[in-house]
């Protein structure tokens, strides 16, 4: 309907309403540059909310790259969760005390300690030999022939302790912080802090065992953004398949008929996000729809490891049958760091028992298989960052929800129970002291003795690395201020350059 308050435009005709291109063009062409103009503040993340929403202010995108407290050393995180539970004595932590007294009862044990009450045995050696590799000398089993070329860089944590002997709970423990399910894990609070440096892809990328072992226990919980807004979850990329479900525009629709649903349903969504401010989800869904079309044009070349050289390739082992599914996630998740990707976690193993490193039962057999299946590619990893000049940014994390007993577990062929007394962590790029070690376990790697960390210290020093205090990273949720490293949580400055 006319304005009328306004002055009719009668256009070359003299008939009022209609207007030739050329005018139409004339008027409207500060209005095409005014829309190019907010296009490219969009993707700077320089749009500012008109409302207060609870962003408090920030720009519109919830994954807008924002400031870190203090200067990063690491841009981004690689976590390779070795899930099951590594045995901490059969892979980094050489017990030679463990040799002497192979076979002997151990007093004062209490039987249930690990999962099954029923079935301890006595010490049992390490049947993986043991060799100093490296300047820095450090003992390292034969399970990891290619990594043990990189432990100069590496920085390793001996004396890691949990609250749970149980896979779910001790998942949900080094995942969130917590033993509780719910909670946001360390990827979502990371992107919560920092956002993303991708307009195009998701800014928290998950990968799980491709050869049909399924998920860890507690599955999709372990990447979930609890109560944060759900914009911050993990993407799980499907081993299987299409790696992201629903990646490509259905057939029949064009790329302007998407782009118009797109635009009707982010008007709506800001429409009653203006009527309703401190509704962070209203935010958070706008960015997801935007973010799932986006993603269309950028996931499909990001994911295409077949542009890769074969010198590449064959660097992480694609090809190896006993390595492949493992090595071309290994290399994806290079490209996705590459391309702004700020944490990316991968997942060795599916459930429980021989299904992952969870070795009740033959500790050989299961370690072995599994180690030969990530061994070359995380040592190529390494390689291929760092001749990238980009290892010093990013911080490449290994280890699970929990260790493994010193004694044996009876079985035909033995093995260990979980041990959630002492496991082992090892970090290296991102600004991590290389060559170095720090707390230690009792002699026969029973319990962390010396230098106790928490998974609370475990998580204040991967925040750090990334230039945020711990303390200072919080989300006001039911009245209270929540954290990742609730009320503890110290860095771990001795493993830092």
């Amino acid at each position: 309907m006319n304005d009328p308050t306004q002055p009719t435009d009668t256009g070359v005709s003299g008939k009022p309403g209609k207007l030739s291109r050329r005018h139409l063009l004339k008027q409207a062409g500060g209005g095409f540059g005014m829309v190019a103009l907010a296009s490219m503040f969009a993707d700077e993340g320089l749009l500012i909310n008109p409302v207060k929403a609870a962003s408090g202010g920030r720009s519109v995108n919830p994954l807008a790259p924002r400031p870190s407290h203090f200067p990063m050393k690491a841009k981004s995180v690689i976590w390779l969760f070795i899930n099951g539970g590594p045995s901490h004595v059969d892979t980094w932590d050489y017990k030679p005390e463990l040799i002497k007294r192979d076979g002997q009862k151990l007093a004062g044990f209490n039987k249930h300690t690990g999962f099954f009450a029923n079935a301890v045995g006595p010490l049992m050696k390490s049947p993986f030999k043991f060799s100093p590799r490296g300047k820095c000398g450090k003992m390292v089993s034969s399970l990891f022939p290619n990594l043990g070329r990189h432990v100069d860089k590496m920085a390793f944590v001996h004396s890691l302790h949990t609250e749970s002997n149980n896979h779910s709970p001790a998942l949900f423990m080094v995942n969130t912080g917590l033993t509780q399910m719910g909670y946001p894990c360390v990827g979502s609070w990371v992107t919560y802090g920092l956002g993303s440096e991708s307009n195009s892809l998701p800014a928290f990328v998950v990968m799980s065992d491709p050869k049909g072992r399924g998920l860890p226990k507690g599955h999709s919980l372990n990447w979930g953004a609890g109560f944060l807004p759900s914009v911050f979850q993990g993407t799980h990329l499907r081993p299987r398949g299409e790696a992201i479900a629903n990646l490509r525009a259905p057939a029949e629709m064009t790329g302007a008929q998407q782009r118009r649903q797109l635009g009707l349903l982010a008007k709506l969504n800001r429409g009653h996000l203006q009527r309703n401010d401190g509704e962070s989800e209203l935010a958070a869904r706008i960015e997801s729809f935007e973010l799932a079309y986006r993603m269309q044009f950028a996931a499909p070349e990001a994911l295409n490891i077949d542009s890769e050289s074969s010198h590449i390739k064959s660097l992480y082992g694609i090809g190896n049958r006993k390595c492949d599914h493992f090595a071309r996630q290994c290399l994806t998740a290079r490209r996705m760091v590459e391309r702004g990707v700020r944490f990316v976690q991968i997942y060795s193993g599916g459930m429980e028992n021989q299904r992952s490193w969870d070795g009740h039962n033959d500790i050989i057999g299961n370690h072995s298989g599994f180690a030969a299946e990530t061994d070359q590619p995380i040592a190529g990893l390494i390689s291929d960052l760092e001749q990238r000049g980009m290892l010093d940014e990013t911080l490449i994390v290994w280890g699970g929800e929990f260790g493994r007993l010193p004694i044996s577990q009876k079985a035909r062929k033995p093995g260990r129970d979980h041990n959630p007394h002492a496991f082992t962590f090892w970090f290296a790029g991102g600004g991590i002291k290389g060559g170095t070690t720090y707390g230690s376990t009792d002699e026969i790697g029973f319990k962390a003795a010396q230098n106790r960390a928490s998974v609370n210290d475990l998580h204040a020093t991967i925040l750090h690395q990334l230039g945020l205090d711990h303390r200072k990273l919080t989300y006001r949720f039911n009245g209270r201020d929540f954290r990742l490293t609730d009320v503890a949580g110290e860095v771990i400055h001795e493993i830092l350059a």
